[in-house]
């Protein structure tokens, strides 16, 4: 493993985005994937009912960045979704983000314009000018009785931490809605791609210059790579320093446990993911991956979500002392010569889809400016 100019450690959307570019100006790429499969946790298949299905959870494309919608419309043809979620709270399935019907529906209120919703959440919330945790942020958006029905157990099911015990930043990416718009995105590019994303990452792969090794723990192997010009590692960056105790400790991750279950019934659900934001389930939400693209077989199939401490992870738990954790191992990472840390888990940030692709793009793009202008100023010496 030595005849390769750009290593890159996962094949999730940083790292295939990285890969795809640099082998678009000639460079050799070594993707090394510890899991069997590319595409990261957007990984999908078609189940024993011919359904398509997430292996790690639901995943909607959404964007308002027209330089990221052009990109990934290389690799795919889309279908238009417009992505909608409902809640049962109180025995009624409501509209999230909150809105005119989930206000009327739970509060018997005859809400009918956006005027009448404004002053509603005006009379309800909490004002908070600058909310200092999530619990803040919430009672500042909507009030004590929204967010004990709605948020405040969800939340603790999701991060095993209250709102009160998050960075604001958290609950304030939850949209409110002050009219009947139910699509759980507002942005201008909503959409999902044909045959699903596994078939997009293969083409955003398929390159003579890129090389995917899978089942392959990078940190198992590192030894035997040498000779590459920039390593991009896309892993959980704590891990990366193999959690050293005299650097600092531990990065907290939130996992998931999905557990998939097959229904002898053409639906389950009448939409596509059902939230429970209450404490009579231990799950968070149940997903019918059918709706989506309006597949069609007899049977249906659900995966209810567990989140969960252990596991393979997918969320960081943004607060203060995670933040100062971070900070040590960012301090780190930033005397390292040629190596980049992007995405998710290496960043110790929550990104949408879009984001991960932007991310990418932008990093790509600022190192080789770079590199033509450091090769110009040396033309010039």
């Amino acid at each position: 493993m030595t005849n390769f100019d750009i290593l890159v450690i996962g094949a999730g959307i940083s790292g295939a985005v990285l890969a795809e570019r640099y082998a678009s100006i000639g460079k050799q790429v070594l993707i090394i994937e510890k899991r069997d499969h590319i595409a990261g946790n957007c990984f999908d298949y078609f189940d024993e009912n011919g359904i398509l299905t997430s292996k790690y959870g639901a995943h909607l494309f959404h964007t308002n960045d027209k330089g990221v919608w052009d990109y990934v419309n290389q690799f795919s043809d889309w279908y238009t979704w417009e992505h909608k979620v409902i809640a049962k709270v109180d025995d009624h399935l409501v509209p999230i983000p909150v809105n005119i019907t989930t206000v009327n529906t739970l509060f018997n209120e005859e809400i009918s314009s956006e005027e009448e919703m404004q002053k509603w959440l005006s009379e309800n919330r909490v004002k908070y000018d600058s909310p200092k945790n999530g619990e803040e942020a919430v009672l500042n958006r909507v009030g004590k009785v929204l967010y004990e029905k709605m948020f405040k157990h969800y939340t603790k099911k999701q991060w095993d931490k209250y709102p009160s015990e998050l960075h604001a930043s958290v609950l304030e990416r939850i949209p409110v809605r002050d009219n009947y718009d139910d699509r759980y995105f507002s942005d201008i590019y909503q959409a999902l791609p044909k045959g699903g994303y596994t078939k997009m990452f293969q083409k955003i792969l398929d390159h003579p210059n890129i090389t995917v090794l899978l089942n392959t723990d990078y940190f198992e192997v590192k030894d035997q790579i040498s000779g590459y010009e920039k390593l991009f590692y896309t892993g959980p960056i704590d891990r990366f320093f193999a959690f050293n105790k005299n650097l600092t400790e531990k990065l907290e991750y939130r996992s998931i446990n999905f557990v998939r279950e097959d229904i002898d019934k053409e639906y389950f659900q009448e939409n596509s993911v059902v939230n429970y934001p209450g404490e009579e389930v231990d799950y968070t939400r149940i997903v019918e991956y059918k709706h989506f693209g309006n597949q069609k077989s007899p049977t249906t199939s659900i995966v209810k979500e567990f989140t969960v401490d252990h596991g393979e992870p997918y969320y960081p738990v943004p607060n203060e002392k995670n933040q100062a954790i971070y900070a040590q191992y960012k301090k780190e990472a930033d005397k390292l010569v040629d190596v980049h840390f992007v995405g998710r888990l290496a960043n110790y940030k929550y990104f949408n889809m879009d984001q991960a692709f932007r991310n990418a793009l932008d990093l790509f793009e600022s190192l080789e400016l770079k590199i033509l202008k450091d090769n110009h100023c040396a033309k010039s010496i």
